[in-house]
């Protein structure tokens, strides 16, 4: 075993504090480096993904327009067509009893 004699000198010649630390090396490695390689595979293939996405996104909006385009023409025509069999048969009514 060491006697404390060895220990307390081995005390005094180390330095028992921390080395100060640069912080902002520390937080930013590259320094001020603004200067940065794009990886142009994956970027080519994110800005493809999204527009394969905003193409489907605007793909069905023209379908749901149009299936509402569509569904407003059935309804205009239903209607038109339930106003006219109703005038059809007051016409037929009136008829009858401008007969007796």
């Amino acid at each position: 075993m060491a006697s404390p004699k060895g220990i307390d000198e081995a005390l005094e010649a180390s330095d028992l504090t921390f080395p100060a630390a640069d912080v902002d090396k520390e937080l930013r490695p590259g320094g001020e480096n603004k200067n940065f390689e794009v990886d142009t595979i994956s970027s080519e293939v994110a800005t493809s993904s999204e527009t394969k996405q905003q193409a489907e996104i605007e793909e069905k909006r023209k379908e749901r327009r149009k299936k509402e385009a569509l569904q407003t023409l059935k309804t205009t025509i239903l209607v038109s067509a339930a106003i006219v069999a109703v005038a059809g048969v007051v016409c037929a009514v009136a008829k009858k009893l401008r007969e007796k």
